[in-house]
């Protein structure tokens, strides 16, 4: 791992790829350009390859929630985690602005910055639950693939997680955005100046990641030799 600075400065080019991507194609699927799956994969391999390309530098979080887990099972240590989740909430306000911006006002407001939102019908009770539940199993996936390198596919950490990303979005997606990141929410909050059920995309993420983590954690890794080359 590089010292804090160069991961954070790594946290916040991966997250600001993240949302300038990942919701860049919201916005474009509220504009009818672009489908459901077009939207997951956008995000699965942007995800896919940001973590391919920092996971040496800063472990490739892209995510507080994913910090949080990593700092709550000892993996992370405070001061660490602290800089790169502060990394992670400016690059994804520096990803939503660029996109305000770039893009045409009225594309960007009909596509509300790219943020992600309730469907309709979906309680905020239920939508907290889907954010932890698909946080879970993305955090799930970065502690088997890029903590835990006992197993065979710990040299394909990013394609594993994107996909992740992908096929938590193609099933929640319409009902609560499938965030799992509350980075992704919050930059084009900011940009929007929404501000509208925010606890379900903090509350949610961040309560997925850690049980996902302590649970990995306490059950295969807890007491483990470190891994044979």
């Amino acid at each position: 791992m590089e010292s804090t600075g160069k991961a954070a400065v790594a946290e916040f080019v991966a997250t600001f790829a993240l949302i300038f991507v990942g919701a860049g194609a919201v916005i474009l699927n509220a504009n009818g350009q672009l489908d459901l799956t077009g939207v997951a994969l956008a995000h699965g391999l942007v995800l896919a390859i940001m973590v391919s390309i920092t996971a040496h530098i800063s472990g490739g979080l892209v995510n507080p929630a994913v910090s949080i887990s990593l700092w709550v099972t000892g993996k992370l240590p405070t001061s660490r985690a602290g800089a790169l989740i502060v990394a992670e909430l400016a690059g994804a306000v520096a990803g939503a602005f660029l996109l305000k911006f770039l893009l045409p006002t009225e594309l960007f407001d009909v596509g509300g910055g790219g943020a992600p939102a309730l469907g309709d019908g979906i309680a905020v009770g239920k939508a907290i639950l889907i954010e932890a539940v698909t946080t879970f199993f993305l955090v799930f996936a970065v502690f088997g693939t890029a903590v835990d390198d006992r197993g065979p596919f710990s040299k394909t950490a990013g394609l594993t997680i994107g996909l992740v990303i992908a096929f938590d979005i193609m099933a929640f997606g319409p009902y609560t955005g499938a965030a799992m990141n509350p980075a992704r929410w919050f930059g084009p909050a900011l940009a929007t100046m929404d501000w509208s059920n925010w606890y379900v995309w903090i509350v949610g993420p961040v309560a997925g990641g850690i049980i996902a983590g302590v649970l990995y954690w306490s059950v295969f890794l807890k007491d483990k030799e470190p891994a044979t080359p």
